[in-house]
């Protein structure tokens, strides 16, 4: 695939490619007139290194993941990183999740009191909420 082609089906930019490919994270052949051939795969790949980046991890910490994805490799030194990284993700969704259900509560709470709902004239429902 080409390079633009990766990056449509991916979701990145031309330029974020080309920096993958400087950080090792992305190989792509060249052509004999030096145009970018990416393989097979490339655009999973992508999405994988986009979500360990949304995650939070460095480009650092993504070559170090990737020969785990790519040979199955995985020393005990890398399985401790993963289980400490899968941690972290799993703290930062469990703090998502009890935001998200406090303006689930919020919700309710403004629900109840919209117009036509029951709602008194001048009630602050924000601060029933709080």
């Amino acid at each position: 695939m080409r390079i633009g082609e990766v990056a449509a089906q991916a979701g990145v930019s031309v330029r974020a490619l080309r920096y993958y490919e400087e950080q090792g994270l992305l190989d792509a052949e060249r052509t004999a007139s030096g145009q970018r051939r990416y393989p097979p795969g490339a655009v999973e790949r992508v999405r994988f290194i986009q979500s360990l980046y949304a995650a939070g991890l460095g480009s650092k910490a993504v070559l170090r993941i990737l020969p785990c994805m790519d040979r199955g490799v995985l020393t005990d030194e890398m399985h401790d990183r993963l289980l400490a990284e899968r941690a972290r993700v799993q703290a930062q969704l469990d703090e998502l999740t009890a935001t998200r259900d406090k303006l689930d509560d919020v919700i309710r709470l403004g629900q109840a009191h919209r117009p036509g709902h029951g709602r008194r004239a001048g009630a602050d429902v924000c601060a029933v909420a709080s």
